[in-house]
């Protein structure tokens, strides 16, 4: 694997074949996904999603991963973002999902809920003290009701940096998906009260007519 990233130029378009037995949102997903030059990257540079050049892309803007970082990974399946993060210099990198994940050489993961009693202090422990970045690319299941989707990804948002305003180290950092709508003001205001800095993002490796974006927060304040 590469930690930069190179990003093949697009191809002439890959028609589908047999595409008739399919239903026309499975034609217009498989469509856009042999398409897409950061799905071929992925494949070519060993990185699990296609996801991980979000990663690379935040990292080379904000520099969030300094050699010998410890790094928590919330909703890490299926190991791209970890990948990412021991490619770029983390020291140590535990992982947190509700499915199973293949393992990441030099990566811990459990599989279970990071909300669950104890969890902050069990992956304190597995890094070795408190985490100097905190990773959330979690969404939940789109209902396809834009005000619904927003709320549901806020709401997980705001938990995870309840998570880890209790984890972090003095200067640590945040990175969170949103879901462009209004209601995370609130939480950029709260993340000002916690944070030196606040930034929204969208790197470029978010698709275009997606209405994701990411905020980084660095610097961070305990009580």
């Amino acid at each position: 694997m590469t930690d930069s990233p190179s990003v093949p130029p697009r191809r002439e378009a890959v028609r589908l074949k047999n595409a008739r037995k399919l239903a026309p949102s499975s034609q217009r997903w498989l469509a856009r996904q042999l398409n897409d030059p950061y799905v071929q990257a992925a494949k070519m540079q060993g990185y699990r999603s296609r996801a991980a050049f979000k990663l690379i892309e935040l990292d080379e803007k904000y520099s969030l991963i300094s050699k010998g970082a410890r790094v928590v990974d919330l909703g890490a399946a299926p190991g791209g973002w970890s990948q990412v993060a021991l490619l770029r210099g983390a020291a140590r990198v535990v992982g947190i999902d509700l499915l199973p994940i293949v393992p990441v050489s030099g990566a811990e993961f459990i599989e279970g809920d990071f909300m669950a009693e104890g969890m902050d202090a069990r992956l304190t422990e597995m890094l070795g003290g408190k985490a100097d970045l905190v990773l959330s690319d979690m969404a939940p299941n789109t209902t396809g009701h834009v005000a619904t989707d927003h709320i549901r990804i806020m709401a997980l948002a705001d938990t995870a940096l309840a998570f880890a305003t209790e984890i972090l180290t003095p200067g640590g950092a945040f990175v969170a998906k949103l879901f462009q709508g209004g209601a995370e003001r609130d939480m950029l205001n709260t993340l000002k009260l916690r944070f030196r800095n606040v930034r929204h993002a969208k790197p470029p490796a978010s698709r275009k007519d997606s209405k994701e974006m990411y905020v980084v927060a660095t610097g961070f304040r305990p009580d």
